[in-house]
């Protein structure tokens, strides 16, 4: 256990390694000056000269890489070009706000897309069966960003029951577990759980409907056992390919919310992406992407870790 975990870590740092060049190199390619944001029409040479030497922009690209990779190391990721703030204090309060709108998401799809899953897997070819299949078809299909709308129309315009926009009352960005503060939480966590919810409903049926097929469940069932007892080895083997997909999934809405944020204006990566993306701010834009780039990997090596736990033959394996 211990080797598989060691060399697990040690397959993550060089995938780190990579992913901190290409953050760089793919910022860097995209055309346009990044100090147009803060320059004014008329700034003569010398002044654009003297910002270049303050963000490092006159060095040359390799030397800006070692020295960025250097400061980041130590925690500095630089300062924002158009808000003159650091730009790690601007990425964590903007990853705080994703991770806990990602979190609650994920857990909505991960309790509906397992619950629709293992219904349409043990009634496999009945109207359940096919209910439940369209309902994870249309989780996958349907635009997150428009349903987002549609939900802010419904709710917030018709009916008047959430706030359509934001992240706390009166335009506040500090955080209590409290109604005043979760109703800001609804709409947006809705939105952002259909398409986890899809693909795990998806996944869990196939995976049930193999199980259930296997020899060693009718051998469980000749032996006497309960529903409940075959229910709960269905639900073990299950587990280590449900649980990798829902840690998947929990990165794919840390880095690609973008849209969900933009729509509900709620103050997370997504949102500060799209305002790094156009200010052309290079240091915003590249800490983010980095930041949300390390918690994939990590992410992804702590699910790894606990489908170990749940299933020790990975690790033999």
């Amino acid at each position: 256990m211990f080797s598989y975990l060691l060399r697990r870590v040690c397959q993550a740092i060089p995938i780190m390694v990579g992913v901190a060049f290409l953050c760089f190199v793919l910022v860097h390619l995209a055309p346009g000056d990044p100090l147009v944001s803060i320059l004014p029409p008329d700034a003569s040479a010398e002044l654009q000269a003297q910002l270049r030497v303050l963000y490092g922009f006159n060095r040359s690209l390799p030397e800006q890489f070692g020295l960025w990779v250097w400061r980041a190391l130590h925690g500095d990721l630089g300062v924002s070009i158009a808000s003159n703030r650091a730009v790690a204090g601007e990425v964590l309060n903007a990853v705080g706000n994703t991770l806990r709108l990602a979190l609650v998401a994920t857990a909505i799809g991960f309790v509906l897309g397992c619950l629709f899953g293992f219904v349409a897997g043990y009634f496999r070819g009945s109207w359940i069966d096919r209910a439940a299949s369209t309902l994870s078809v249309l989780g996958v299909s349907v635009p997150h960003y428009w349903l987002g709308m549609v939900l802010v129309i419904v709710f917030s315009s018709q009916l008047m029951w959430l706030p359509a926009t934001g992240a706390g009352p009166d335009g506040s960005q500090d955080w209590a577990w409290d109604w005043a503060h979760l109703q800001f939480l609804v709409l947006p966590a809705l939105t952002m759980s259909v398409i986890p919810m899809g693909i795990i409903a998806r996944t869990v049926r196939a995976l049930v409907a193999e199980i259930l097929g296997q020899e060693f469940i009718v051998g469980l069932r000749a032996k006497g056992l309960t529903h409940f007892g075959v229910f709960r080895h269905v639900v073990k083997n299950a587990a280590p390919t449900a649980l990798a997909v829902m840690g998947l999934q929990l990165g794919y809405l840390l880095g690609g919310s973008i849209l969900i944020e933009t729509v509900f204006s709620w103050p997370g990566t997504g949102f500060l992406l799209n305002a790094a993306i156009f200010q052309r701010d290079l240091p915003l834009l590249q800490g983010t992407i980095l930041v949300l780039a390390l918690f994939f990997v990590l992410l992804n090596l702590l699910v790894d870790v606990l489908q170990t736990l749940l299933d020790p033959r990975i690790a033999r394996a």
